[in-house]
């Protein structure tokens, strides 16, 4: 192989998410609208004496590592030995935040480790026991997500600015689903189409985080009333809170407003739709 190689993983945004049910294998049936952002975590592979993975940049996670680092976890999943490489990701995605940057990451490690026939192309949705969203990731195309995962649709969102902004907490996906109760699932399955409708909107975890976390309301009702705000919406099972906007301008104007008020949350201008 190459010294290294260096690819960019990107995050996504939630446009909308519904839970529809309760799955008999523990995991849920979802739909939600998915496009991504310009917002990258940077991946280097190159050879090393043993197999290391080693995370840093500003959302580096305690101790340099995860305790559920999904990489080690991809090749406990496929059964395959550790290859002596060195797997570097700067973290620029904040985690535990609905931005999918573990799903991300893992996607874009199996995509460079196909490229170096390190490991054998499957087909995408066989990923989805290792991750719900890494199918998506490994797709590369804004869609429209149903079941768990594993039926996408090819969508082309329109183009956007958002104001993204990530709070000082974060929020396990796996904790944010326990809880919801059987009442909470009342999402009408008829209008779980293979098309957008009119019932796409809002986030089902949105009332969750919003009773666990009252200052994330008073964030959201903040961004909601921001100038040229189109909608504010939760993405994934939170806790980062986005304002969509038309021009690259007005998300601007918005950042500096959000910024008088909330002068330590971290925030960012992104777009999708950025090739």
């Amino acid at each position: 192989m190459l010294d290294k190689i260096v690819e960019k993983s990107p995050a996504k945004i939630n446009l909308f998410l519904k839970i529809i049910n309760k799955r008999e294998d523990g995991f849920h049936n979802i739909r939600t609208g998915v496009t991504y952002i310009n917002l990258f975590d940077e991946i280097t592979v190159q050879p090393n004496k043993n197999f290391k993975v080693n995370y840093y940049g500003k959302f580096i996670p305690i101790r340099q590592n995860f305790n559920d680092c999904i990489i080690f976890k991809l090749f406990d999943f496929l059964q395959i030995k550790k290859p002596n490489l060195l797997i570097s990701i700067n973290k620029n995605i904040p985690f535990q935040a609905g931005l999918g940057s573990a799903s991300s990451n893992a996607a874009t490690v199996i995509k460079i480790l196909e490229n170096l026939e390190v490991i054998e192309k499957k087909n995408i949705f066989e990923y989805s026991h290792l991750g719900s969203d890494i199918p998506l990731f490994l797709r590369e195309h804004d869609c429209l997500v149903r079941g768990r995962g594993d039926l996408l649709t090819n969508i082309i969102f329109p183009k956007y600015f958002f104001l993204l902004i990530k709070p000082n907490i974060n929020c396990s996906t796996k904790k944010m689903y326990h809880t919801f109760n059987k009442e909470d699932y009342i999402y009408n399955s008829d209008f779980d189409l293979e098309e957008i409708n009119d019932f796409d909107n809002g986030n089902d975890f949105e009332n969750k985080l919003f009773s666990l976390y009252p200052k994330l309301k008073k964030m959201f009702d903040y961004m909601q009333e921001l100038e040229g705000s189109l909608f504010t919406r939760v993405t994934g099972s939170g806790s980062s809170i986005y304002s969509v906007f038309e021009s690259k301008k007005e998300a601007e104007l918005a950042l500096i407003d959000f910024k008088k008020n909330y002068t330590n949350v971290w925030s960012v201008i992104t777009e999708n739709n950025f090739i």
